[in-house]
């Protein structure tokens, strides 16, 4: 069964620019992964703080393959 994630992810104020450009060093990393079905983040219209990200793997143990990667630890954990 696929395994979804939907997550709100709320920037500190005046670091907006900084997590725009993480989702954008991660979106093309995520989907390049084997196990990665969807991989999409949006940023809030009214609150630009506030980004949405929509996750798609083939499983959960594809989700946690995911949070293992190289990028994953350096960018989101980092």
């Amino acid at each position: 069964m696929a395994f979804v994630v939907a997550a709100l992810w709320r920037a500190k104020k005046g670091q907006e620019q900084t997590i725009q450009r993480v989702i954008e060093i991660m979106t093309p990393l995520s989907r390049q992964e084997p196990a990665c079905v969807y991989y999409q983040a949006q940023l809030s219209t009214n609150d630009p703080q506030l980004f949405f990200l929509y996750e798609q793997y083939v499983n959960e143990a594809g989700y946690e393959a995911h949070m293992a990667t190289p990028h994953f630890e350096q960018y989101v954990k980092g």
